[in-house]
């Protein structure tokens, strides 16, 4: 059962029970039915209280039952909401922690609604790519005003109860402390014998010249909606709210919830959504493995990594220090961090109270024996194998024992590094990406002998730290830069046919992509790729790479940080400007090379960018680096500006057909550079089958 039914004097408590969150599933649902009709029935019965169990009166729909039958078997969360409203006692909604989405729905069926303060309010639809779907976007603006309305419906973000304790949503908002059950049963019994019922359905929407606001929305949200369609749709449904009769309103909103469940960009937030949640599990390690405790942490390497990494455990309170080997290089570290913070106060995301105890977690120091107590330590120094050695060969020596050491490497062998100490178990990979303070991705590295709790304890961290844990097996690049190396090849074979970069980039940022990749070779640096490179000509010859990037950066172009890369820059300007050099460089390289310049559409461009993840990615899946696809979407879509309304690189495969997907692939491995084509065996094998990646 899993709605608990008590009655409390001439007031019968119906508490909804399925943790964590008492989400609406279809057993949930019946049981709450049920009581309902229970109540209704007992003459003893004068009035009715929902409420939910534990900490949360309801987080809405059971999303372990989104894209199934049960979400629309009888009686749906729409019969749920019409007992309620139709119950010819008063039933009282009694909202506490959270009140989000069908749980807010549900109350706004209700009669009477109280709450205790802090309960988050909201409608979040929006942000998996829906409208509500069961009256939501009709009730609301019906109780809390039509801008306030329209505002919550169409950001999803919740809004506490005593903000909104003035309007008609609350009838009563209790004082901090209260008892809730006890408070609402006596609030149902001052009004149990009140008629008529009060139904928020019957409530106008009082609001001159609406016209004029509700077109002023309409132009607003379409500029900034972009590809997403639900913003759009959730202003008509309420204006539907504020012209039409409230049963066709329903239905218009109806409607528009069963047509956007249906594309692209809802499948997409969907996925993301579940997707983010698979990437904590890990199928050996179950939920109730050990964690240590990190109360305390080190960074190794006061640069730009290094520190952006030390600001990710000062927000999260937990106090770090910096080590570098020369005080003139942790000076200037601590200043940039101080800087980051002084910017974020300037732009009102932070207070300056809050910055000032944030800065003061942090502490610089130029001593391995300063750091030996720390619970976890990260390294961040430069990406070369040797120095990497000197590092955890240092660590081990001075790092108390279950110290969890860190490599923030980002394509470099974990075990390798692992094997520098003798404690292999306590080793795993945490590779940020810059800037490490803002970027949501943390790719988690798990090396043959890391241990199963230094695992959890990654996981948890992440969430701590306020990242997506994704975790990697070894392989060079791991998930996301091995990926990406495929993406570059092909960027740079295309200025072997006499692309330009600022022609690559137009048709990856028109795509959805944050920054095409000549963009974002400038920011990282140039020179990094190019070491790589170097390293791989060594490594393995047999791997074919254009001579475009390298003679680029022969010729000192490594990208803003020296105001030259693939584009041109002006002091003080992030702007990148077409560079005739640049433009010459390929055009040289043409007529050394024999190669005709052809005009190369924007959909080839994409497409071979796109599918070289793609490809590599199968690989990865195969391999048992990524455990699941969306894992390798969320480090896509967290870390490498990939298009949230595409879903991720594998998602976007499966939306046009692993079939097509494979067809384009042979096509490209008969043309210029096929050796870099050959289909992933899982790719041809799914595709054979007529599945996807994601099932």
């Amino acid at each position: 059962m899993s709605a608990d039914y008590v009655v409390h004097g001439s007031v019968a408590v119906v508490t909804l029970n399925n943790p964590p969150v008492n989400g609406l599933g279809l057993v949930t649902r019946t049981a709450a039915v049920e009581a309902l009709r229970r109540a209704e029935s007992d003459e003893a019965v004068k009035a009715i209280v929902i409420t939910g169990a534990g900490k949360v009166f309801s987080g809405g729909a059971d999303i372990r039952e989104f894209n199934s039958p049960k979400a629309l078997t009888e009686p749906t969360l729409h019969t749920l909401i019409a007992t309620a409203e139709n119950c010819s006692k008063p039933v009282v909604a009694a909202i506490h922690g959270v009140c989000m989405g069908g749980g807010l729905e549900l109350s706004l069926g209700c009669h009477y609604r109280v709450a205790l303060p802090g309960a988050q309010i909201g409608l979040p639809e929006v942000k998996i790519g829906l409208v509500p779907g069961a009256g939501g976007t009709q009730r609301l603006p019906r109780v809390v005003g039509l801008e306030q309305g329209l505002n919550m419906i169409v950001s999803g973000n919740p809004v506490l109860s005593e903000q909104l304790a003035q309007t008609a949503l609350f009838d009563k908002v209790f004082d901090a402390g209260a008892d809730l059950v006890a408070s609402s049963v006596s609030f149902a019994e001052g009004i149990a014998d009140a008629r008529p019922l009060p139904k928020v359905r019957e409530r106008k929407i009082d609001y001159p010249n609406h016209e004029a606001f509700l077109q002023f929305s309409r132009n607003t949200v379409k500029a900034a909606a972009g590809a997403f369609p639900a913003p759009l749709a959730c202003v008509e449904c309420v204006a539907a709210a504020v012209t039409e009769k409230f049963e066709d309103g329903l239905k218009f909103e109806r409607e528009r919830f069963l047509a956007l469940a249906q594309t692209t960009e809802s499948k997409a937030l969907r996925h993301a959504f579940f997707a983010e949640r698979a990437a904590s599990k890990v199928p050996d390690v179950p939920a109730d493995t050990p964690t240590r405790s990190i109360a305390s942490a080190a960074v190794i390497g006061a640069g730009t990594m290094g520190g952006g990494i030390a600001m990710n455990f000062a927000n999260a309170g937990i106090p770090v220090t910096i080590l570098e080997t020369k005080q003139e290089a942790l000076d200037k570290g601590l200043a940039t961090i101080q800087k980051n913070y002084e910017n974020t106060v300037k732009k009102g995301k932070l207070s300056p109270e809050k910055a000032g105890q944030r800065i003061g977690l942090i502490k610089g120091t130029l001593s391995y024996e300063e750091i030996a107590q720390a619970d976890i330590v990260i390294e961040a120094v430069f990406e070369d194998i040797s120095v990497k050695e000197t590092v955890f060969r240092q660590l081990d020596a001075v790092m108390k024992p279950g110290a969890i050491l860190a490599s923030n490497t980002s394509t470099l062998d974990l075990d390798k590094i692992a094997a520098f100490t003798q404690r292999p178990q306590d080793v795993i990979g945490l590779h940020f990406f810059s800037p490490a303070n803002v970027m949501k991705l943390l790719e988690i590295v798990r090396g043959k002998e890391t241990g199963k709790d230094v695992l959890a304890t990654a996981l948890a961290l992440s969430k701590k730290i306020k990242k997506t844990g994704v975790v990697s097996g070894v392989c060079d690049g791991f998930i996301g830069n091995r990926m990406l190396e495929q993406y570059l090849r092909q960027a740079f074979f295309l200025l072997e046919e006499g692309v330009l970069p600022e022609q690559v980039d137009k048709a990856i940022e028109s795509f959805g992509f944050a920054m095409g990749p000549f963009r974002m070779s400038d920011l990282a640096g140039n020179d990094i790729g190019w070491y790589i490179r170097k390293r791989r000509y060594v490594e393995s010859p047999e791997i074919e790479y254009s001579k475009v990037p390298d003679l680029l950066c022969e010729q000192g172009r490594f990208g803003q940080k020296t105001g030259a890369g693939w584009y041109d820059y002006k002091p003080g300007d992030r702007t990148a400007y077409p560079a005739p050099s640049v433009h010459e460089l390929i055009a040289q390289n043409l007529a050394a090379t024999g190669v005709e310049r052809r005009t190369v559409p924007e959909q080839e461009i994409v497409e071979r960018l796109v599918y070289a993840l793609v490809n590599e990615g199968a690989r990865i899946l195969e391999e048992g680096i990524a455990l699941r696809a969306s894992d390798i979407d969320m480090v896509y879509l967290t870390g490498y500006g990939f298009p949230l309304h595409r879903g991720g690189p594998m998602l976007y495969a499966d939306t046009v057909g692993l079939a097509n997907v494979l067809e384009r692939i042979r096509g490209f491995a008969r043309g210029r550079h096929g050796d870099a084509w050959q289909a992933a065996p899982l790719l041809e094998r799914l595709a054979g089958e007529g599945k996807g990646f994601n099932g």
